[in-house]
């Protein structure tokens, strides 16, 4: 069979993802980040549902997130008929107590099984809506726990809520050897890895190639931040220029360019929001299109700045 031109790859640039694994759940390469958005949560939320995201990330950790805010913006994106639950992208996390504060969602002197299950149950109460079925489509490990053996321990209780309260499974901050041992002793394997994308960890070059031979999907946050000389270099400039769209637009498809990758975006300007989703947009018609040979070009550039094999 033919493999797609590059051009009809970038086409579908901002087209979901089927994660694998029995629930086939879509998961948008563009989803909304709403860590630190504090009390202004729940507005920018619905915000980011009315103007075309269909993910949303939180976790169960109120020291950086507000979970219940989350709840509160989808539940209204719902109940107005914006958005179905079925269409939305829900992914919170269990956050062990080296990343908590006093208010966490769990006993701090429970067993590492029911932390979990308290920190979960919190999850779902929060998602509830009425006369619809209550799930999570993702619950990532936010971060290895102390050993080893207890990382195994929270995924394998984890587990046990798959797949109907908990659709899919994921661990963030982690190394490729932790995701390596973690997919090894694991039943069900994790279907995305959150990470951030950065020089300090040469853009996780290991870890994503392994994901991708694994049909794992690698969530990237920091994109941005971290990488200002990426945002402005020369491959960014000319998607920008040919296919007349903004900086962020252009350096995300880039990104995406690499393959298997989901963009954690956490703007908090609507504007920048509708910006950020139709430029992915334009860039694919133009890649597909007129722009082929410059996107397949800047692509390779983009490549060489980041040292992708």
């Amino acid at each position: 069979m033919a493999q797609p031109s590059i051009g009809a790859q970038a086409s579908r640039l901002a087209r979901d993802f089927t994660l694998s694994g029995t629930s086939r759940t879509r998961m948008p390469k563009l989803v909304y980040g709403t860590a630190w958005k504090k009390d202004a949560t729940a507005h920018l939320v619905y915000t980011a549902l009315k103007t075309g995201f269909r993910g949303i990330d939180t976790a169960a950790q109120p020291k950086h997130y507000n979970e219940p805010g989350v709840a509160a913006g989808f539940k209204k994106a719902v109940s107005e008929g914006l958005v179905k639950r079925e269409d939305i992208f829900i992914q919170t996390k269990f956050t062990p107590p080296s990343g908590q504060n006093e208010n966490a969602p769990y006993d701090f002197n429970a067993s590492v099984e029911d932390k979990v299950h308290q920190s979960v149950e919190s999850s779902l109460k929060n998602f509830t809506i009425d006369g619809h079925e209550t799930y999570l489509d993702s619950v990532v490990l936010h971060s290895p726990l102390d050993t080893l053996d207890d990382t195994i321990k929270a995924w394998k209780t984890l587990e046990g809520y798959h797949p109907h309260k908990i659709r899919n499974l994921g661990i963030s901050n982690a190394t490729l050897g932790i995701v390596e041992a973690l997919y090894s002793r694991v039943t069900v394997k994790p279907s995305v890895v959150q990470n951030r994308f950065y020089p300090d960890t040469d853009y996780e070059v290991g870890l994503r190639l392994f994901c991708r031979e694994n049909d794992v999907k690698f969530q990237s946050f920091w994109t941005i931040g971290a990488n200002p000389h990426l945002v402005k270099s020369p491959p960014v400039v000319a998607v920008m220029q040919g296919a007349g769209v903004g900086a962020v637009s252009a350096y995300y498809a880039l990104v995406m360019g690499l393959e298997g990758i989901t963009i954690l975006d956490g703007t908090t300007k609507e504007a920048h929001m509708k910006e950020d989703l139709e430029g992915l947009e334009r860039i694919g018609a133009w890649a597909e299109g007129d722009g082929e040979a410059a996107w397949t070009q800047a692509l390779g550039e983009f490549k060489k700045l980041i040292e992708e094999p």
